[in-house]
């Protein structure tokens, strides 16, 4: 999928005036044009699925990996920064951190390429248990490995600018596949890790 610009443009230009301005006064001649271009860049992940994301993002060494099938060595990554857009309100989600942890199985992922995950899911519309669940799915393809685990800390516009205007308030999700979500000694050992 593209993202067609032009017509961003157009709508936008729709948006001003509805808000009682004129758009072809000197603020805001370009300002449909801005906007296009911030969208594009913004919502990137909208134009490529999840399986396209892990195919795009699938570096990964096998070479120096002996791991035991019953193996509870966990690789984490966490306070990866990044933002997002509610798809509700359209309302930035900011001040984001995602941790994602994963059991190595047979490969381990480059360490940068699970920011760039986090990173391209999040420039999506989104929920915040969304962005978990795809971070989750993507690294299962590229690792293989069933156990994977994501937690996200963020704040919403739509709760601190909008409606109940609760600045500062953050939401927590965790996304937990796998052993992760089913024995209690490794979940409290990620949590351990997590704080």
């Amino acid at each position: 999928m593209t993202i067609d610009t032009k017509l961003i443009e157009e709508h936008i230009k729709g948006i001003l005036i509805a808000l009682g301005d004129d758009p072809s006064r000197e603020g805001l001649k370009d300002t449909p044009k801005r906007v296009a271009k911030m969208y594009e860049e913004i919502f990137k992940g909208m134009c490529y699925t999840n399986d396209e994301i892990a195919e795009m993002f699938n570096k990964t060494f096998e070479d120096d990996l002996s791991v035991e099938e019953s193996s509870n060595d966990i690789v984490l990554m966490k306070d990866i920064e990044i933002f997002s857009h509610c798809e509700h309100h359209l309302a930035l989600m900011y001040n984001m951190k995602v941790a994602v942890a994963y059991i190595p199985k047979e490969k381990i992922i480059g360490l940068s390429k699970i920011a760039r995950i986090a990173d391209m899911v999040g420039r999506r519309l989104q929920l915040q248990e969304r962005i978990g669940t795809d971070i989750a799915e993507i690294m299962q393809k590229i690792t293989g490995s069933d156990d994977v685990a994501v937690i996200i800390e963020g704040e919403h516009g739509c709760m601190t600018t909008r409606g109940i205007k609760k600045p500062g308030s953050k939401t927590i999700s965790t996304t937990l596949r796998g052993r992760f979500n089913t024995d209690a000694i490794l979940n409290n050992k990620l949590m351990m890790l997590y704080k």
